[in-house]
């Protein structure tokens, strides 16, 4: 943003000597006791205008601008058809002024109107039935958010080209991450610091490539609302395992991964009598149960399981039941030698 700031005061500064330099040629100015004043202060004024408008079209993209241009040119096209197909050759010169403006005008806003409404699939108009496959197809970008990024399952998904695509990393994520990086909260300083760790091990993987995004939203409040916007403009697809932030980017037709969604739609699917190998790790809430857990993280509850604490045993599953925080499987010790 700074940088963007430097460039406007060079300008300005540059329209403001452009209008000292006319003053000196111009007829009228030259010779004038304040000549050189007034061809600066209409360089200056100038230079402030075209930064105000600037600043109105912030957010207006490169692709919306396009959109317009190519609206107005077809819009203009089709007026300049109308207007030279005779229609309007009696009428006075006057009449026929203004039947022209009107015409420029009204398909030029038509024009406007109808190519920022449309998508780039719409644009097979001026070729009709015709579809051109494109030569360079779309880059799938992934934009990572703070916590997926400390969570580092994304960096194990990519080594087994499960994802694929242009790592997207914004610079706020980063000044996020080396804020919690810098916390005195021990926590909170390791987890930042893991966070630079899967990043460095993103950017060193050769599957894949890493990028940088200098874009900031001074007007959003929070990193979480910056991520959906830049998502949104870059049409790219969100990662996190942030519950919220997903239902937010949903509700803003953004598309998103919640991590955690995925992990547990990959979770093994147990059937009754399917026999488990696990350790028994404490014990459970009743009286002669044990706690399991298998490689995914599905807890197991094993009757029985009190005396096989820090074993590893054979387990069948008795039944599953579901509650609104996942799956619960009880299962008992499965007998040795009839035992």
């Amino acid at each position: 943003m700074k940088s963007l700031w430097a460039i406007r005061i060079l300008f300005w500064g540059l329209c403001t000597l452009a209008g000292y330099a006319l003053s000196q040629v111009r007829p009228e100015y030259v010779g004038h006791e304040h000549g050189a004043v007034y061809g600066m202060m209409i360089g200056f004024g100038f230079g402030g205008l075209l930064i105000a408008v600037d600043e109105m079209l912030k957010g207006f993209s490169l692709r919306a601008f396009s959109a317009i241009t190519f609206g107005l040119v077809l819009g203009m096209v089709v007026a300049l058809l109308i207007d030279h197909s005779g229609l309007f050759d009696n009428a006075e010169e006057k009449v026929r002024w203004l039947v022209r403006l009107g015409l420029f005008l009204s398909f030029g806003y038509i024009g406007i109107v109808l190519a920022m409404r449309s998508n780039k699939e719409d644009f097979s108009l001026i070729i009709p039935y015709v579809r051109f496959s494109p030569q360079n197809k779309p880059e799938n970008l992934l934009l990572l958010d703070t916590s997926v990024i400390i969570d580092g399952r994304i960096a194990d998904l990519i080594d087994v080209r499960f994802i694929e695509g242009l790592v997207v990393v914004p610079r706020f994520v980063l000044l996020e991450l080396q804020q919690i990086a810098d916390s005195a909260d021990e926590v909170k300083r390791a987890r930042g610091r893991r966070g630079f760790e899967i990043l460095n091990r993103l950017q060193h993987n050769s599957k894949i490539e890493v990028r940088i995004h200098d874009a900031d939203f001074p007007e959003e409040n929070g990193v979480d609302a910056k991520l959906v916007r830049l998502a949104r403009n870059l049409n790219a697809k969100l990662f996190t395992n942030d519950f919220n932030l997903a239902k937010v980017a949903g509700l803003q037709s953004v598309a998103c991964v919640n991590l955690n969604e995925i992990g547990r739609l990959m979770k093994a699917v147990l059937i009754p009598g399917e026999v488990v190998q696990l350790k028994v790790v404490r014990e459970g809430r009743d009286k002669g149960q044990g706690i399991g857990y298998l490689p995914d993280g599905t807890m197991i509850i094993v009757n029985n399981g009190h005396s096989h604490i820090g074993q590893t045993v054979s387990a069948h599953v008795l039944s599953t039941v579901q509650t609104g925080a996942g799956v619960l499987v009880f299962a008992e010790v499965k007998p040795e030698n009839g035992k």
